[in-house]
């Protein structure tokens, strides 16, 4: 059985420990960024399976068309817009789904809020320039954490802003609310009042059609001069060009980014990451060992059931009927 994986970015797939489980097989890794259609069809040609790592690699009609071999797409973590479910089940391609992990997202988004509001990346480039305590953070207690997204990232990043002795608001759907208020914390009245009272806002939505472009240049302009907002989910749930215009005129402040709207970011002159106040990493949130193998180890292991002729859950039971 030939099973390819692409986009692994950092070469490292072959180190996982659950990497072994596919000895007895080919497999074939790629380690750059690729969207040409031609090049992928060619890479994917005589592959059984694709084991896609998150949403790196798009999935759809005019790729499937020319995959006639393809049996299997494993998704590492859940199926999101990157992948056509229903040209996969035209083309006869099962797709089988992973588990995902609230914890180094939640970790990852804590060190953006910790590293922004102290100013630690500036500090530390100017000690390495030779510079000595070139400016003044801010310390977190007391300032209130705005969560929009009160699910199992949004929980966790709760609960650390319990240590830090940060009052904790929640804005979202009516469930979220309540399930914030029942854990001790507020839920912000109305929307306006949670981007006008937080002194740091981090969004926890998923990416779908009803939260696409959900926070708008209305919303940001409510926010104090400040403010930081921290964004480690997706960053389409920002209306286009909303975020860098807000910050350049004032409000909020600060902002800390994990996520792009074209990623990879290999732009070093993309105003996002030439803006005094914003703070980037490189889509590092599920980008951690144990969460590697959590994801792969499902991944590999949806392989192996699919191909036995197991029981398997699909995220397309349709296909079924088509093979």
């Amino acid at each position: 059985m030939h099973i390819v994986i692409p986009d692994d970015y950092q070469n490292v797939i072959r180190t996982l420990d659950c990497f072994t489980t596919l000895a007895d097989h080919r497999v074939s890794l790629y380690h750059d960024a690729v969207d040409d259609v031609q090049v992928l069809a060619k890479r994917f040609a005589d592959a059984d399976a694709l084991v896609l790592t998150r949403e790196r690699t798009r999935i759809d009609e005019a790729l499937l068309a020319r995959l006639p071999n393809l049996k299997l797409i494993s998704q590492t973590g859940k199926v999101s817009n990157h992948l056509d479910v229903e040209a996969c089940t035209r083309h006869g391609v099962a797709v089988m789904e992973g588990r995902g992990s609230p914890i180094a997202p939640a970790e990852l988004t804590w060190a953006l809020i910790m590293n922004a509001r102290r100013q630690l990346f500036p500090a530390m480039q100017a000690m390495y320039a030779g510079q000595w305590q070139v400016n003044m953070g801010q310390r977190l207690a007391g300032q209130t954490l705005g969560i929009w997204g009160y699910g199992k990232i949004g929980q966790r990043l709760a609960r650390y802003a319990q240590a830090f002795e940060m009052p904790v608001l929640v804005w979202g759907s009516e469930a979220s609310r309540q399930a914030a208020v029942a854990d001790g914390h507020q839920a912000a009245p109305s929307r306006e009042a949670f981007f006008a009272s937080a002194d740091v806002i981090s969004l926890h939505l998923r990416l779908a059609a009803a939260t696409r472009h959900l926070v708008i240049a209305a919303d940001l302009a409510l926010m104090k001069p400040s403010a930081l907002l921290v964004n480690t989910s997706r960053a389409e749930l920002i209306a286009p060009g909303a975020l860098l215009e807000a910050l350049n005129k004032g409000r909020p402040g600060f902002a800390a980014l994990d996520v792009f709207e074209q990623e990879p970011l290999n732009d070093p002159d993309h105003p996002l990451l030439r803006h005094p106040g914003v703070l980037c990493t490189p889509h590092l949130g599920y980008v951690e060992r144990e969460g590697y193998e959590l994801y792969f180890g499902d991944a590999f292991a949806n392989v192996r059931a699919f191909f036995a002729g197991e029981d398997c859950v699909l995220a397309n039971p349709q296909v079924r009927t088509q093979r």
